[in-house]
């Protein structure tokens, strides 16, 4: 029986937490950090950095629906970064740090705006996460990829991502791959 990948992208601000995130979870093949969203051809990091390409910060997931549904990525992905900031995540700050969902397929919107609406109420402040078409991604340099994996011991992945991961563990362990339940 052939396996079927689907693909997803999202951007909750910082492309190593959102990688880091949905890299640990069951059922995705690949979590590829890297720009999405804007106007320029092969945008650099400095460049997405910047606020002018219109790109995000993405992490564009090819996961096996199989094992993990479209709507377990909206769950995780709302549950761990705040959707009501725009163009900001805590101390990341610009367009470039939107929370975004490019959608792969008509389904993929439907139950993306299906869940934001169902969301909308458990937050004091309006959702304001971009749900738009995918048209093309870029993938970061290299010292942008598995860079929680690499480097698990710098103050931002302690600070941030250490948390994240934790709150993943708590409340969604059933979603993540058996050899990353120990974080």
């Amino acid at each position: 029986m052939e396996q079927k990948i689907e693909t997803a992208v999202f951007g909750g601000g910082c492309f190593w937490c959102t990688e880091a995130v949905f890299g640990s979870l069951k059922g995705i093949v690949s979590a590829v950090p890297g720009y999405a969203g804007g106007h320029m051809e092969d945008p650099s990091y400095e460049e997405v950095s910047t606020g002018e390409t219109g790109h995000a910060e993405v992490t564009q997931l090819e996961f096996d629906p199989g094992q993990v549904m479209f709507k377990d990525l909206l769950t995780v992905f709302f549950a761990t970064h705040d959707p009501t900031t725009l163009n900001r995540q805590g101390n990341d700050v610009g367009s470039q740090y939107r929370s975004v969902i490019l959608y792969t397929t008509d389904a993929q919107r439907a139950q993306a705006e299906e869940y934001i609406s169902a969301l909308q109420g458990s937050f004091n402040d309006p959702i304001v996460t971009e749900i738009r078409p995918f048209e093309v991604f870029y993938k970061a340099e290299d010292y942008h990829q598995r860079y929680y994996e690499n480097h698990k011991d710098m103050p931002y992945c302690r600070a941030i991502i250490d948390p994240k991961l934790e709150k993943l563990q708590k409340q969604f362990a059933e979603l993540l791959q058996s050899h990353k339940k120990e974080l």
